[in-house]
């Protein structure tokens, strides 16, 4: 480093005031749009729950979204995914088009009963909002990669609520064993300013009742360890199973339009048989498993749901699903390994999301965002035992491995995925 005759600290106030700028403009336009998206999609929800028959429409709404996407939105189908694509390899910025494509096709697919998410939608909409300031403020590559990573954190913050966890989400999801510490600071401001703009325009975020714990001892140490392996074995079940189902559905069926009507007949048929417990969001099932018992089966109901909807080609996002998986999936456990339901659910919200993303420290700090502090030391070593249990595959394709998870006996080492 080249020395100077100024105090460091004061040559980087002009850094400060540039990405308080940035970064705030960002968290303006992804905090505005999450808030409609939020908006459109209780709307939506509420209208297909007060008119259940408008699922059996779900396979023509498929194909409209496939067919649109088709036609206008082939360049911006990878999602999440082309996102960070370009943070890892800045080409050429996001088409504008992602933003209302993926929002009215998010809205399309809950308003007819289709088992997806919302955080895909948020995180898509904030970074391509954020992209849009590259060619107007003439940035450099290195500075795209951080208004990017800024929009990413915008958008899971202000769609959760969570704003410490979609600053730490925008760093940790690029790659499996490293953070990107240059741009901690415009994603904490975007994360921060966005989930205020979004709570300004009137933006209600769901709560959790934590209302029972367990003393910190041998057994619940053991216990949730236990658990955390099982909720990273089925957040990697989850990512192995949506990526093998899409897979399928564009071998066997080559009219990209045609693969979610499918899978939207199938849905629509399930939730004729099974009923609409395993539709849409699905917030009223995740809010009971924290009061009482739910059914054992519940988590796997879910899963079939989003892998079929997803799989198929539906918008939305994975991790509000994960979210019903992981709580149900712990309500269902409690009873087995001797602690509370609401703990229990609790962990299995932001563990099988911390196996199935890669993320445990985004996934730890939302639960003490969502559920208190009281829970951190459970949090973080569910998550981590998920993330560890999960292995190197994820939701996200584009996730590259900068350091493996473990090393493995010499004799098994040969097994690891190469470093990317």
């Amino acid at each position: 480093m080249t020395p100077s005759r100024y105090p460091e600290q004061l040559l980087l106030l002009p850094y400060i005031g540039k990405w308080t700028f940035l970064a705030g403009l960002i968290a303006v336009l992804s905090g505005t749009a999450s808030a409609g998206f939020l908006f459109a999609l209780d709307y939506a929800t509420h209208w297909r729950e007060t008119h259940s028959w408008i699922i059996w429409l779900l396979p023509l709404a498929g194909f409209a979204v496939g067919w649109i996407y088709l036609k206008v939105g082939s360049s911006v189908e990878a999602g999440n995914n082309l996102l960070i694509d370009e943070i890892h390899d800045p080409k050429k910025v996001v088409p504008l088009r992602m933003a209302p494509l993926v929002l009215i096709g998010t809205v399309v697919s809950h308003l007819f009963g289709a088992s997806v998410g919302r955080e895909g939608t948020a995180v898509q909409m904030g970074g391509t909002l954020a992209d849009q300031l590259t060619p107007i403020f003439r940035l450099r590559h290195s500075e795209r990669r951080v208004i990017l990573m800024a929009g990413i954190s915008a958008g899971f913050a202000s769609v959760f609520g969570t704003p410490l966890a979609g600053a730490i989400f925008g760093l940790e999801v690029l790659a499996i064993g490293r953070l990107r510490y240059d741009a901690i600071f415009p994603c904490m401001v975007a994360a921060i300013v966005a989930d205020q703009v979004g709570m300004a325009w009137g933006v209600h975020h769901t709560h959790y009742a934590m209302n029972a714990m367990a003393p910190i001892g041998v057994w619940s140490v053991l216990a949730v360890m236990v658990a955390g392996m099982v909720f990273g074995l089925v957040g990697m079940a989850f990512a192995k199973s949506t990526h093998a189902a899409s897979a399928f559905m564009k071998r066997r069926i080559g009219y990209a339009p045609l693969r979610p009507m499918v899978g939207g007949a199938l849905v629509a048929l399930a939730a004729w048989w099974l009923g609409t417990r395993y539709i849409g969001l699905g917030i009223p099932v995740i809010v009971e498993a924290f009061q009482q018992p739910v059914a054992p089966w519940d988590f796997l109901g879910k899963f079939a749901f989003t892998v079929a909807s997803l799989g198929s080609g539906f918008k939305g996002g994975e991790v509000t699903p994960l979210f019903y998986i992981g709580a149900t999936l712990g309500n269902a456990m409690a009873p087995l390994l001797q602690l509370p339901f609401a703990l229990l659910a609790g962990l299995g919200f932001v563990a099988v999301f911390a196996g199935a993303a890669n993320t445990p420290l985004a996934s730890t700090i939302m639960a003490i965002e969502l559920f208190g502090p009281q829970i951190g030391p459970y949090a973080a070593l569910a998550c981590v035992v998920a993330y560890l249990f999960s292995g190197h595959c994820g939701i996200y394709r584009s996730q590259r491995v900068s350091l493996v998870k473990y090393r493995l006996p010499p004799v098994a080492r040969d097994r690891q995925p190469p470093l990317s």
